[in-house]
């Protein structure tokens, strides 16, 4: 890729907010390829789970997770990622996926803290997709909390304890807990397009338990210092849809959440937290609590040294 197509304009828009823009627009092509480097072809190979950021028929992103005993992805070329796995009961890629459809990968080895990310299209097949490479990229360790997944062969009969337009009183809760969480965005051309820019997106965000702040219907996230691709946010500039996914790792509940984003850039809600760059704000629109159906077992956590400085909301 030459410099002028390694990030869109949203992505630019926040590198020139922050004073970066030159500098990424520089290594930008080294980095954000056109396949996956055969480090990375490896690494997804050792997963037990793989989430996955994809749009629905009305443009809005969903955040998804799909799981299998580690081989289940396997990487034929640099160019395409075999996955054979199918949408959990109720995960909402159930009516996302279909043929063509612009999808973003997150690979992540929580123990290790390693993650890798990819975006592309997606080819169907009977026992699961293949994903055609868009762009391929590795990010930084920052936030990860060390905590191994295990595969299990049988998990458990899933049900829907809870759906609507708003949070119920046990998903506040999971959420108030949570270290951990994944927002899935997308370019408003990610539907229409198939250039490599303009697809779909999915990212973790971690932080000490209570870092995501609720307020009703609205979820504010602390924005720390990353690695300025500012894929997530970039998107948020262009279309302020998002989709969340938290697993709750103790009792294997899954809440996908869609969400209307906005920034926060100044004011005394940022100032009262410690190391937060900008706020991330998340009004929901949409809930899904699922019980059970996860096949993945989850080790006790070790939270990121990188937060030892971070601070917390006010009581």
């Amino acid at each position: 890729m030459s410099a002028p197509e390694a990030f869109h304009a949203g992505e630019q828009a926040l590198q020139a907010r922050v004073g970066v823009q030159a500098h990424m627009a520089q290594i930008g092509p080294r980095v954000l390829r056109d396949h996956m480097p055969e480090q990375h072809r490896e690494f997804f190979g050792l997963l037990p789970f793989v989430v996955v950021g994809s749009v629905d028929a009305q443009g809005q992103p969903w955040a998804s997770v799909l799981a299998g005993a580690p081989g289940f992805m396997t990487s034929p070329d640099p160019t395409h990622l075999h996955i054979r796995a199918h949408a959990l009961p109720h995960d909402p890629l159930q009516r996302t996926l279909r043929e063509g459809a612009s999808i973003g990968l997150l690979g992540m080895q929580p123990h290790t803290r390693r993650r890798n990310r990819m975006n592309g299209t997606a080819q169907l097949r009977d026992d699961g997709l293949v994903v055609e490479v868009g762009q391929s990229f590795g990010n930084c360790p920052k936030y990860i909390q060390a905590r191994e997944p295990a595969w299990v062969p049988t998990a458990e009969a899933s049900t829907v304890v809870h759906q609507g337009p708003a949070l119920d009183a046990e998903s506040r809760a999971l959420i108030r807990a949570a270290d951990t969480f994944f927002v899935a965005t997308a370019h408003p051309d990610a539907a229409r397009t198939h250039e490599r820019r303009h697809g779909v997106d999915v990212s973790h965000r971690g932080g000490a338990p209570g870092f995501v702040k609720v307020d009703g219907e609205r979820l504010t996230v602390p924005d720390f210092a990353g690695n300025q691709f500012f894929n997530t946010l970039g998107n948020l500039a262009l279309n302020p849809l998002a989709g969340l996914l938290f697993m709750d790792f103790e009792r294997g509940q899954r809440l996908y959440l869609a969400a209307r984003a906005s920034l926060v850039w100044d004011g005394a809600e940022l100032a009262a937290f410690q190391g937060a760059e900008r706020l991330l704000r998340l009004d929901i629109t949409q809930a899904v609590r699922v019980q059970g159906g996860l096949p993945l077992r989850w080790g006790a956590a070790e939270r990121s040294a990188h937060l030892a400085h971070m601070g917390t909301w006010p009581s």
